[in-house]
């Protein structure tokens, strides 16, 4: 199945060499498995990561595969899932591939936000949930219109520390904070590049944001990056409503409007 950021959907195929109809699903991606839940498929899913958190009343009983990066398939195995939902970054290679010699697998590869409401119409399609998708797709779309734009800033955004990693300009993030009005400060370097401090200083950012995960930054964090940046005015930001790209961006479009940097 082709889409934005869709990857090709790797048929396991049966003795009827058909895709069976997938009423069971592992979730690799913790932002794709909150979205199962909201499409309203909670009993087709079998298994997600430990990441895999919100919403906990859900989560916290289902079977875990292990990581985003370190798959369990003696679990998955036993799981015998039908279908496999993966994304090419959250995700390792190797384990993607050995997924697919034995499963169907749908590798998901998200860098916008239309990218991202296109995966959500898809997978909707795919589980038979395409009123739930439709509806989530709708109140995306109203929170887009009623965003309120930033300021015009350069902007920062650091997912990591010792060493301090920043999102590029090839990244979901990246097109949230363009999408908010700010310029990447890494626009034109690729992934999530490693900084020392006085690379961020020249960069001259006039912000910079830590984000809670995957590395969570806190109030001592900010004061040191502050010591030695003074330049900049540094914040702490809720990292998924950056960076989880399903049914989050709801409340993510909500989050944004209330910053007030």
């Amino acid at each position: 199945m082709q889409g934005y950021g869709i990857k090709e959907l790797n048929d396991h195929k049966g003795d009827e060499g058909k895709r069976p109809r997938c009423p069971k699903i592992i979730s690799l991606v913790p932002s794709i498995t909150e979205l199962l839940y909201h499409l309203d498929i909670q009993n087709q899913i079998v298994g997600v990561t430990k990441f895999c958190i919100h919403p906990k009343s859900f989560t916290k009983s289902i079977p875990k595969i292990g990581g985003t990066k370190n798959f369990k398939f003696d679990v998955i195995d036993k799981l015998k899932p039908d279908l496999i939902i993966g994304n090419k970054e959250e995700n390792y290679k190797e384990g993607i591939e050995h997924l697919q010699n034995k499963y169907s697998v749908l590798l998901t590869d998200i860098k916008t936000i239309p990218e991202a409401i296109q995966m959500i119409s898809d997978i909707g399609a795919i589980t038979n949930r395409n009123d739930q998708a439709e509806n989530i797709i709708d109140q995306i779309n109203q929170g887009l219109l009623n965003l309120q734009k930033k300021e015009a800033k350069k902007v920062l955004y650091l997912i990591w520390n010792n060493p301090y990693m920043a999102a590029g300009g090839d990244t979901y993030i990246s097109h949230v904070m363009e999408t908010l009005g700010w310029e990447n400060a890494l626009k034109n370097v690729p992934r999530y590049p490693t900084l020392t401090p006085k690379k961020i200083a020249a960069l001259k950012p006039d912000l910079i944001l830590l984000s809670s995960e995957p590395f969570p930054f806190k109030e001592k964090h900010k004061k040191e990056l502050e010591a030695v940046i003074p330049t900049s005015k540094i914040h702490l930001v809720d990292g998924e409503m950056f960076s989880w790209y399903g049914s989050r961006i709801i409340q993510a479009l909500s989050y944004f409007n209330k910053l007030q940097f």
